[in-house]
């Protein structure tokens, strides 16, 4: 018997599905870190979530699925997941009168998904973008670039809130407004989670956040392109990872866009390690 559950806070779906997650965290890093964020800061939800898993008796979770709007939704689905179970999905968030931008998940769940929520509403699904999950356990050091590594300050606000602006449309194909990029960065800055690598000025920077029990996810690198190619990035990101392992965190994962081979390539220079590829589709009402 199939059981949907709805949740009214992220404790209590971590209370719930935290376990399952955990049985692989890297995987499931993206879920469980914003959940964590969820219930660490309430005050920062501008939105009421989607909590939600379907449960196959007795307590086996065959599908969780959140969503912060205005963001995607996000799936963590068993390898028994069958179509009725996806089907249940839709059927419930459509019931509730959810409005869904999208969907990120394993690529073959959140395609058989992106499949079924357009039969049922007549939307077009269209995939924006297909990424790699990596997992680091140990640092490769790079070739040493010129430099040092630092925590951002505020005096870098208005240069590394530029740069925000064209990781977004580098890396994710989004638009951020001037606004929107200053307040994620300058929150990013007092959080002690941005970092950059300095060569008499700013020349990368990278972030890290997401933190789960025993990980934390690495994001938001980015080098403006007159400074590209002389190992800012790598030395950046990767002084960054060893940091966070000397910090405790037994990995670091991120993200990377498939169809860009050079950032793919500089990860596993210096130790990541591919472990799972998702894919992010978009929903259009024509």
């Amino acid at each position: 018997m199939l059981s949907p559950i709805q949740f009214a806070s992220a404790d209590a779906f971590l209370q719930h599905a935290q376990t399952t997650l955990l049985q692989d965290e890297a995987a499931n890093g993206l879920m469980l870190g914003i959940c964590i964020r969820l219930r660490d800061y309430p005050e920062r939800i501008l939105a009421a979530p989607f909590l939600f898993t379907i449960d196959r008796e007795p307590h086996q979770i065959v599908l969780a699925a959140i969503m912060t709007p205005p963001h995607n939704l996000i799936l963590h689905c068993a390898e028994t997941c069958d179509p009725s179970i996806l089907e249940m999905l839709a059927g419930h968030l459509i019931a509730q009168g959810w409005a869904i931008p999208g969907v990120l998940g394993p690529a073959a769940i959140s395609e058989r998904f992106a499949e079924r929520w357009a039969q049922r509403t007549g939307c077009q699904a269209r995939v924006h973008q297909r990424q790699r999950g990596f997992e680091l356990r140990q640092v490769i050091p790079p070739l040493p670039a010129p430099g040092r590594f630092r925590p951002a300050e505020l005096s870098d606000l208005p240069l590394l809130t530029e740069w925000a602006r064209a990781f977004y449309q580098d890396a994710l194909h989004e638009d951020l407004t001037l606004e929107q990029a200053r307040a994620m960065t300058a929150l990013k800055i007092d959080d002690r989670q941005l970092y950059v690598w300095d060569a008499n000025e700013p020349v990368s920077m990278a972030a890290v956040g997401r933190p789960t029990p025993h990980g934390i996810s690495v994001s938001f690198v980015y080098t403006p392109p007159r400074q590209r190619g002389r190992g800012y990035a790598s030395n950046c990101v990767a002084v960054l990872s060893q940091h966070m392992l000397d910090e405790g965190y037994q990995f670091c994962t991120l993200f990377t866009d498939l169809a860009n081979p050079v950032s793919n390539a500089i990860y596993q220079h210096i130790g990541y390690r591919p472990i799972f590829d998702y894919t992010e589709y978009h929903f259009e009402n024509d």
